[in-house]
C-alpha cells in the first residue's frame, strides 16, 4: 500500500491518501459512487489528474471552504439583484 503524503492544514500535519482504496475509504459515503465512476472511466491521461482533484477533496481546508462559501453567496446576491 502506498505511504500516505503529508501536507500542512492551518499549521496541522495531516495524511493526505494517495492510492484508490485509501482515498476512497477518506470520503464520504455518498461521494464514493462518484469517484469509482471517475476512476472508472479515466483515461490514461487523465487518472493522475482525477487522483489529484480527489486526494485534495479529502483534504479539509476551512480557508478553502471559507472562500468557496463566500463566492457562493456572492453569486446568490448577484443573481437575487438581477
Amino acid at each position: 500500500m502506498a505511504e500516505p503524503l503529508k501536507t500542512f492544514v492551518d499549521g496541522v500535519e495531516v495524511d493526505v491518501p494517495n492510492s484508490i482504496p485509501d482515498i476512497r475509504a477518506a470520503l464520504p459515503e455518498e461521494r464514493r459512487d462518484e469517484f469509482d465512476q471517475a476512476v472508472t472511466e479515466a483515461g490514461v491521461d487523465e487518472i493522475q489528474g482525477i487522483m489529484r482533484h480527489w486526494m485534495l477533496e479529502v483534504v479539509p481546508d476551512p480557508q478553502s471552504e471559507a472562500l468557496l462559501e463566500r463566492l457562493a453567496a456572492d453569486e446568490d446576491q448577484r443573481r437575487g439583484a438581477a
